[in-house]
């Protein structure tokens, strides 16, 4: 398998194993959507880190591959390739990408899917599609111009060039940078912290901002306020709650 799932403390990790590069050929995007998959199911997995290795993310789509592609191929094939990516990107948990080495392309883009993303300080991110007279085609165009604003999402993609992680960070892109040795330590960390918070509001709070992304206000206001009041259902409100008056804020511990 080019994809595995490991789960330690509440934490699942998708850990990409397809040496050298970890090149997201079809078979590897289908596992993916595949995991994507089973930990949204899983109650065990209450959150996710998504991990390439020690040395690199994923240096992008497999040419190889996608050069035998014709025209009809890839319209046959381009719905499934961004399925693969929305899987992951729509886990109802907090997902933190690990990204070490090179995250080019497609591996760009599957970090795009994270929540948060810690990079290693050797860390390469970019968008290169038109350097292969193409465009990113596994949601880069979106994601991207969401999460830095179109105007930078159009600098790396019109010219296709890699930033470093300094420049990642300042842009946007990545949200913490570290040495290397520790991307993976500390994004595990992470995730196993939000893993011992409430699963239903978070849940909650990620539909809701990603739904406010994608939508007029008004409706992510709607979306808002229904899960807001559906809460108040919920045990975790009631312990937090209990929790506040009894010992003050922070002290709360959710099953």
């Amino acid at each position: 398998m080019t994809v595995h799932l490991e789960v330690a403390d509440g934490v699942g990790t998708l850990r990409l194993d397809r040496p050298p590069m970890n090149a997201l050929d079809v078979a590897t995007q289908d596992r993916l959507k595949e995991l994507a998959e089973e930990v949204t199911r899983r109650e065990d997995v209450r959150a996710v880190v998504l991990h390439g290795g020690e040395k690199v993310f994923a240096a992008g789509a497999d040419i190889k591959e996608m050069r035998e592609m014709d025209h009809a191929a890839m319209i046959a094939r381009s719905r499934a390739l961004q399925d693969s990516f929305t899987a992951v990107a729509r886990i109802p948990k907090p997902v933190v990408a690990a990204v070490t080495g090179y995250a080019l392309g497609g591996g760009c883009e599957l970090a795009l899917c994270a929540d948060f993303r810690i990079a290693g300080e050797n860390a390469r991110l970019g968008q290169p599609e038109i350097l292969l007279g193409l465009i990113p085609g596994a949601g880069g165009t979106q994601r991207l111009s969401r999460l830095i604003g179109p105007s930078r999402a159009k600098d790396l993609i019109f010219t296709g060039r890699q930033v470093k992680a300094d420049e990642a960070l300042a842009l946007g892109l990545v949200d913490r940078v570290v040495p290397a040795a520790e991307v993976y330590e500390q994004a595990h960390a992470w995730a196993a912290r939000l893993a011992k918070g409430p699963a239903i509001a978070l849940r909650a709070a990620k539909e809701a901002i990603d739904t406010g992304l994608e939508t007029d206000i008004e409706t992510g206001l709607a979306v808002e306020r229904n899960w807001f009041a559906g809460l108040f259902a919920t045990e975790d409100r009631e312990r937090g709650m209990r929790s506040f008056v009894e010992e003050g804020p922070g002290k709360a511990k959710f099953l």
